[in-house]
């Protein structure tokens, strides 16, 4: 019997936000909730016990580049990747489909999968469905996502159809070859380019599959903003209830709010800790660039109004100094404070959709961050 489940708890009166939970193997998780990405087994600058301090309750790794290295059975024999990493919370991880369509001049796809060259060595490699549900099975998250997929933007519509006829065959072998289905939850991924009709169609059949939760996918690939969010809300009214909503790769403040809006669940990013390496931090007045000359005297902290550690013991020109420094310390106080920013985002936005607050919450961050509505 599958150890996964979803519980909606509450839905917002005003907008189409939910309130819920997700119980996995190895712990639950409240919704809707963002994501950290450990893509090589590691959120980057941040060690797990740093991650629980912050309130990460679910993180994010990549099939993928674990499978280049250091070999999903290698991480199957360490245990899996739970106790290889040392974290005891609920892992998701994606299907390595977004990775390997990254790569236009280095791959090969037909039905059966994809061959591609690997970006460390160019050695010649093969991933289909079977063969990603074999990695994510070694794996051993809580939640794994089906091969798919993912359309480029802009592409054309015959293009587009024919790639989510693919996805929708290999959802099918993915299921069927899953070996641990009681506690590795399988995700159906939506595809469909920007085409409302295709989106619409690959959504139904998707769902028709009956997996346990559903991920939006091949959206935040340079289309505009406005776009994104109309054919979000096209696919959101055919994904049941009763499942959980993935939106992947988002991970701005705006969009975690606006997706929320629109009945999503769950998102990741890899956002905050790579802007973060480069000196950017996530304030509630907008975003700051610590190593600009004009904080080199500023003893405030990144944000007055966050209570993180990083917030109440170091200031912006401590934090300047130390990326100006070349100082390893400046990345990981900067992606500690990042990540904090937008787990406690997603805290309050829960809180606001228990009291039906959602879109007066929207309008003052939006309004103190900078953002336009």
């Amino acid at each position: 019997m599958s150890q996964f489940k979803y519980e909606l708890i509450k839905e917002d009166k005003y907008t189409h936000a939910r309130l819920g939970r997700i119980y996995t193997p190895h712990g639950i998780i409240e919704t809707p909730i963002f994501m950290p990405v450990g893509t090589q087994a590691t959120v980057k600058a941040m060690t797990p016990e740093e991650l629980k301090e912050i309130g990460a309750q679910i993180i994010l790794s990549n099939t993928y580049h674990l499978y280049l290295r250091p070999g999903h059975n290698l991480v199957k024999k360490a245990g899996g990747l739970h106790s290889f990493m040392h974290w005891d919370r609920p892992i998701l991880t994606d299907s390595g489909g977004f990775q390997v369509f990254s790569q236009a001049n280095l791959r090969e796809i037909s039905e059966d999968g994809v061959y591609f060259k690997s970006y460390l060595d160019g050695s010649r490699h093969f991933i289909g469905p079977e063969k990603a549900m074999e990695i994510e099975n070694a794996l051993g998250a809580d939640i794994i996502m089906c091969f798919d997929e993912c359309t480029p933007y802009p592409a054309e519509k015959e293009y587009v159809r024919k790639s989510s006829d693919m996805t929708i065959n290999w959802a099918k072998r993915c299921k069927s070859s899953n070996q641990r289905p009681d506690d590795q939850a399988l995700f159906g991924i939506l595809q469909g380019g920007l085409y409302k009709d295709i989106r619409i169609e690959n959504a139904k059949r998707m769902v028709d599959l009956d997996f346990p939760g559903y991920s939006i996918g091949g959206l935040s690939v340079g289309e505009p903003k406005d776009i994104m969010l109309d054919t979000l809300a096209n696919v959101e009214e055919y994904i049941p209830k009763n499942k959980p909503r993935y939106l992947m790769g988002v991970g701005s403040p705006d969009l975690l709010i606006e997706g929320a809006i629109r009945g999503v669940d769950m998102f990741d990013c890899v956002l905050p800790t790579r802007i973060a390496r480069n000196g950017s931090v996530f304030t509630s007045h907008g975003k700051l660039v610590v190593r600009n000359a004009k904080y080199a005297q500023d003893f405030s902290p990144l944000d007055s109004e966050c209570d993180c550690y990083v917030c109440r013991n170091y200031t912006r020109a401590y934090i300047r100094h130390l990326f100006n420094a070349g100082e390893i310390l400046a990345a990981r106080l900067a992606s500690y404070h990042n990540l904090y920013f937008l787990i406690k985002l997603m805290s309050r936005m829960r809180e606001a959709i228990k009291t039906d607050s959602l879109l007066d919450f929207r309008k003052e961050f939006f309004a103190k961050y900078g953002y336009q509505l």
